[in-house]
């Protein structure tokens, strides 16, 4: 069963902790990180998106462009309300290959009734493993407007349901070189 709402994957930081564009980086036998994810979110999702600046991808894909200069992910989420006529998106770090189909069920689960449905762990809130719905949109305006960036700002200032889930590691960023290494070699151990 795929799900109706579309999935957007966030792949438009700057990578700067890594050195070089993290989302391109080859990935389980894919050309990227950013494919492998789209791919995988293609199973589980109708339709997938990737958030970024620019089309700088080398594998067939939906874009949707930044239409914002200014990088970051609150230009993301206004970016993809703008540019979708949908209702409810599910959003996803390209960098957090790791979050997986139980955690997708489970944020799918609790969002009746609710603006935002965010995946929580031990370690804190994970606002790029989540459901948006379009009616974050206006807040999300007015805080870019005002120059507040902060995603947890904008979580604060709208209905959100927080789903704790136990597993820390599920929600892995690759944000330096030697996670990406390890996240390689754990990929590479759970497909054999």
């Amino acid at each position: 069963m795929q799900y109706n709402i579309p999935a957007v994957l966030f792949a438009g930081g700057q990578s700067s902790r890594m050195g070089k564009d993290k989302t391109l980086l080859p990935f389980s036998g894919y050309r990227s990180l950013s494919e492998f994810q789209y791919v995988r979110l293609g199973k589980l999702f109708k339709t997938v998106y990737i958030s970024a600046k620019n089309d700088k991808f080398d594998f067939q894909a939906n874009i949707i462009k930044d239409l914002y200069e200014v990088a970051s992910p609150l230009v993301g989420i206004i970016s993809v309300f703008e540019s979708l006529e949908a209702d409810e998106v599910f959003i996803l770090s390209a960098d957090a290959p790791f979050v997986d189909k139980k955690v997708i069920d489970m944020l799918m689960h609790n969002r009746k009734d609710h603006d935002a449905v965010i995946a929580r762990t031990e370690s804190g809130k994970q606002p790029l493993c989540g459901i948006y719905k379009r009616s974050v949109l206006p807040v999300a305006q007015e805080n870019f407007k005002a120059e507040d960036h902060r995603i947890g700002n904008l979580l604060n200032r709208v209905d959100t349901k927080f789903v704790f889930f136990e597993d820390d590691a599920v929600f892995s960023n690759l944000n330096h070189p030697h996670e990406y290494e390890e996240a390689v070699k754990r990929i590479t151990k759970e497909r054999d």
